[in-house]
């Protein structure tokens, strides 16, 4: 398409999409537009450009961005015994259940059964597999119920944690961990492995008792009560596309 087609093409002014969609003002996407920053269908755009938000791609930063009509981010708490599943053929509950049916959604990642904490659903196919992907590399925190709370885990213990654990599916990548009081682990891992904290503690001799999920990214909530979800706020989309920028 040549510059005056793309210029006249159909839809929104890319300035005013990427201000709807929380970059900024008017004034400060057209900074990002002018910089070349932004691309549309794989192109750097120029300021006039008009996208069409039901069928371009939009890219900040080399990231693409959601700008489709009807895309919705719930972050859930997730309580004990509800399943990360759409559908659970053993009729228990599941976190679709605990959201809004429609727009249909789909849980970012998976919490077992017996874990408690912060959940993203979301119809947004592409960040959820940017969140998900391990290259991206998204931190995920929790805090980790381990008992022994008179003598508290043993800082040789800790430092395995730290280096590395070797499980049935390999070695797991280096994680933050520091105790918080005797027996409660906060925990941080990039990895996505089932079940992989309860694994990991339980090769240095400490299963877990409790396991909560606090925070995904940049995204933490200690005042969402379990079982509750609330809508993401544009901000939050948007540190959550930056934060997945490779």
């Amino acid at each position: 398409m040549d510059n005056d087609a793309t210029l006249n093409a159909e839809g929104d002014r890319l300035q005013k999409v990427l201000a709807k969609t929380g970059w900024g003002s008017r004034r400060e996407c057209e900074i990002l537009i002018e910089e070349g920053r932004v691309r549309v269908n794989g192109e750097v755009a120029v300021l006039g450009r008009r996208v069409k938000v039901e069928s371009d791609s939009v890219e900040v930063d080399g990231v693409t961005i959601g700008v489709s009509p009807g895309l919705v981010y719930y972050l859930l708490n997730k309580p004990i015994d509800v399943i990360t599943t759409a559908k659970d053929t053993h009729g228990r509950q599941t976190v679709i259940e605990l959201v809004p049916s429609m727009p249909r959604v789909f849980p970012v990642g998976r919490l077992d059964a017996e874990t408690e904490g912060l959940i993203l659903m979301t119809n947004d196919g592409d960040l959820g597999h940017r969140l998900t992907h391990p290259s991206f590399g998204i931190e995920k925190e929790y805090l980790a119920h381990v008992g022994c709370a008179e003598t508290g885990v043993s800082e040789s213990a800790l430092r395995k944690l730290r280096d590395g654990i070797e499980l049935d599916d390999g070695l797991t990548a280096p994680a933050q961990v520091g105790q918080l009081q005797p027996g409660v682990l906060r925990i941080i891992i990039h990895e996505g492995r089932n079940r992989q904290i309860r694994r990991m503690c339980e090769a240095v001799g400490h299963p877990v008792e409790r396991l909560v999920r606090v925070r995904i990214g940049p995204l933490i909530d200690r005042t969402l009560a379990p079982g509750t979800w609330r809508s993401l706020t544009v901000a939050e989309v948007v540190m959550l596309n930056q934060a997945t920028a490779n």
